[in-house]
């Protein structure tokens, strides 16, 4: 049986699409960032900390419920002499019990201990607080590391396709200057800038591919894919992004940077912790209950023996002691204001560098748009005249070279602008926000 080659070349093809559609994949900025919060493990980690906080705030909370223990005893006893040491003669001998039974049941209810309790649940509620504060963001560090990546791949993808659309045109020159050599209507020097010239933009498309893979790398193990899968940068969803909004001051990121909030809110705990040391100047109350019940065999029973009442402690030693404890718990609220303080200067500082490179990426992109105008027109006629012979080799190459710069510049420049403004975003605290996903 025949095989016609046309089919199997055709299937040949299929497979090799198929192959190259399975390593390939298309991922938007939104995707990747909700993609993040999902699998990366520095989040899996921030929420581990929130819910151990959360069991941590239950554990406290559980100190307001009453006590209650239940105990019971059974025991297998000797012959006892038992002897009632009474004035009254019994002619009959006393029993010899040999099993006891004895079951207690115990209750205390704290009344009183100084508001520790109380106190105790705020600070805890707060710490809460602050760790699922840090978690948020945790998150929004994660975006922006993805976004990182992401504009940093989309760059070195645009560089390398630019590259060999600029070096199709010069092997198509070598080909061509190679027939004008041959036919003696340019020296071979000319022939040589123009090979020279195909080497340097191969080597700037190696290491293009290098960064590529470089970049695809960090991004896949970040977003636990299969290192294996070649990430493509979704052109026309990473510019549709609306940038007319960006925050102009710090007002926006002092309400809602989650680290500062974690800070104020570590600061409302230590307040609290203070009056927690404070509470060991005061004695405690109780309430109290309890249930009894003995069985010694043939001897005797005791049922429903319950009792109640009030239990008072107070540890005398602790208002020459508890001064200590007061002072470090003092200091520590000094040490968390003090931290609000330094973290709140270095958010105005961040948001004032990233308000600056924004407006400078704005800038930079129409000065670059102007310079691509006036490369391509430079070009234009450069290559005009070399054609004409009134310009040599040399002005063609450099030229080429910068036409090619300013279209790297002007395309890499529309990325920048979104990059920064996606940093200005992140310093302001309303990173998470932009993609609609605040909480996983």
């Amino acid at each position: 049986m025949k095989i016609n080659p046309l089919l199997l070349f055709g299937i040949f093809f299929i497979g090799i699409s198929s192959i190259e559609a399975q390593e390939k994949t298309s991922l938007t900025l939104d995707e990747a960032v909700k993609m993040a919060w999902e699998k990366s493990n520095e989040v899996t980690l921030a929420n581990t900390k929130v819910n151990s906080k959360k069991y941590e705030l239950q554990e406290v909370k559980n100190n307001q419920y009453p006590d209650i223990k239940v105990s019971g005893q059974y025991q297998r006893l000797t012959k006892a002499s038992i002897d009632m040491h009474n004035d009254q003669a019994s002619a009959e001998p006393m029993p010899s019990p040999d099993q006891a039974l004895l079951g207690m049941a115990t209750l205390s209810l704290p009344i009183f201990s100084g508001f520790k309790i109380q106190n105790s649940i705020e600070a805890y509620d707060n710490l809460y607080e602050a760790e699922s504060a840090y978690a948020a963001k945790t998150k929004e560090d994660v975006a922006l590391r993805v976004i990182t990546y992401y504009t940093a791949l989309y760059k070195a993808q645009k560089t390398l396709d630019l590259l060999n659309e600029n070096q199709k045109q010069a092997k198509q020159r070598v080909t061509d200057f190679t027939e004008l050599e041959k036919n003696g209507i340019i020296p071979r020097n000319d022939l040589l800038k123009a090979q020279l010239l195909v080497s340097k933009t191969q080597l700037s498309i190696d290491e293009a591919n290098n960064n590529i893979n470089n970049i695809n790398f960090y991004l896949t193990t970040l977003l636990k894919l299969d290192p294996s899968v070649k990430l493509t940068v979704n052109e026309g969803d990473f510019f549709s992004l609306k940038t007319s909004n960006a925050p102009s001051s710090d007002v926006v990121a002092l309400e809602n940077r989650k680290d500062l909030e974690a800070v104020r809110l570590q600061q409302k705990a230590s307040e609290a912790n203070i009056k927690i040391a404070k509470a060991g100047y005061y004695p405690s109350l109780a309430l109290l209950g309890g249930y009894t019940a003995l069985d010694l065999k043939d001897f005797i029973t005791v049922k429903y023996a319950m009792n109640f009442g009030l239990g008072l402690s107070y540890d005398i030693s602790g208002l020459y002691k508890n001064s200590a404890h007061v002072k470090v718990a003092e200091s520590q609220a000094l040490e968390a204001k003090s931290s609000e303080a330094i973290l709140t200067d270095r958010i105005k500082n961040e948001v004032q560098k990233s308000i600056e490179d924004y407006d400078l990426a704005i800038n930079q992109s129409v000065v670059y748009d102007e310079a691509l105008q006036q490369a391509s027109e430079n070009y234009r006629l450069v290559k005009d005249k070399f054609d004409n012979g009134l310009s040599d080799t040399n002005d063609l190459v450099e030229a080429d070279v910068e036409h090619l710069s300013a279209k790297i510049n002007t395309a890499l420049s529309k990325a920048t602008i979104i990059q920064k403004y996606y940093e200005l975003l992140s310093v302001s605290g309303q990173l998470s926000q932009s993609f609609n996903l605040s909480k996983i």
